[in-house]
């Protein structure tokens, strides 16, 4: 008996040591995480008058490229031709991290926005410029991690090139995994998608599980003009839920972070580094996020020659830019 407890005694001691190291080891990885990030922010863009204002930039924010890329799983093979074999970013979304008043807030980019694209040969070799649909950049990457590069890239150009401090993109066909792993998703459904799945009624609250979040965010009527622009309201809903949902969970379980990402990273390009990411994830629950935390880049849809036209409005996104990426200058 007496050896008996000696050895629970030992097997309990040993379990303890490897909690504690474990511990240790994922605080020490979010710190260096943290470092990493701080390394990332960068020399303010400087000040900008506007309407007899003096604006100066928030260098306390992150700015992070998120996109969704419709391809399934071939949207990872190298780049073929110029039709478009690497697949598309069918998801933009800038995520703004406040890191000193603790906010978060989303700018949704409608897939069909024009703007000045890259175009590039199968070697890599700049071409030309041409007005396209910003969602068509990533296409002309010879790999992920180049596809990526160059959406960033043309993203920040349309938003007068702001820093932009790394960038995630993962195959819509993740979507459920994702979905999932978070414990599922909370909308009210915008719009009638039983075509694609009959749980999908317009106007019923549904908890958002497997293949129906997938279609969530995928599905549009490509018979119908301007179903784009529905289906980005639907990504941006979906994500406000998301966001929600992957709070709730790592509040409750830190190491689901862990989970998610090894859940996601065989579907996943991104520049940032595991720590990072980690980082982000216990942060993720202090920051401030709700509906009001959304933006939309507004404009108009226009039918092209073959394609649908997105023209934001000039305007309207400046002044969305002046007021997530700066503050009035009070000198």
């Amino acid at each position: 008996m007496h050896n008996k407890k000696k050895k629970l005694l030992v097997a309990v001691s040993v379990i303890m040591v490897l909690v504690i190291l474990l511990i240790g080891a994922f605080e020490i990885t979010k710190a260096i995480g943290k470092k990493r990030l701080q390394s990332r922010m960068v020399t303010s863009p400087g000040r900008v008058k506007y309407q007899n204002t003096l604006y100066e930039y928030n260098d306390d924010i992150l700015t992070f490229l998120v996109m969704g890329i419709d391809k399934g799983k071939e949207t990872f093979e190298p780049w073929e031709t110029d039709d478009g074999n690497s697949g598309q970013a069918d998801a933009l979304f800038l995520t703004v991290l406040d890191t000193a008043g603790k906010t978060i807030k989303v700018i949704g980019i409608n897939r069909n926005t024009m703007t000045d694209i890259d175009f590039y040969d199968e070697e890599s070799n700049y071409l030309t410029t041409f007005p396209a649909q910003i969602a068509l950049q990533y296409a002309y990457g010879n790999n992920r991690e180049e596809s990526c590069a160059y959406q960033l890239e043309t993203v920040k150009k349309l938003f007068y090139n702001l820093p932009i401090h790394g960038y995630a993109a993962v195959n819509i066909d993740a979507v459920p995994v994702i979905n999932d792993t978070v414990g599922g998703v909370d909308v009210e459904v915008l719009e009638d998608l039983t075509r694609a799945d009959e749980s999908l009624v317009k106007g019923r609250q549904i908890h958002l599980i497997g293949e129906s979040a997938y279609w969530y965010v995928k599905y549009r009527d490509i018979n119908l003009f301007a179903s784009v622009d529905m289906r980005t309201m639907r990504q941006a809903q979906y994500l406000d839920g998301f966001i929600e949902a992957a709070t709730h969970s790592v509040k409750s379980n830190p190491f689901v972070a862990l989970q998610l990402y090894h859940e996601i990273a065989p579907q996943m390009t991104t520049d940032l580094s595991f720590p990072e990411i980690l980082y982000l994830a216990s942060i993720l629950p202090q920051y401030q996020f709700d509906e009001q935390s959304f933006h939309q880049v507004t404009g108009i849809t226009a039918m092209g020659e073959e394609y649908e036209e997105f023209y934001p409005d000039e305007a309207t996104l400046f002044e969305l830019i002046l007021d997530i990426f700066y503050k009035e200058n009070e000198n």
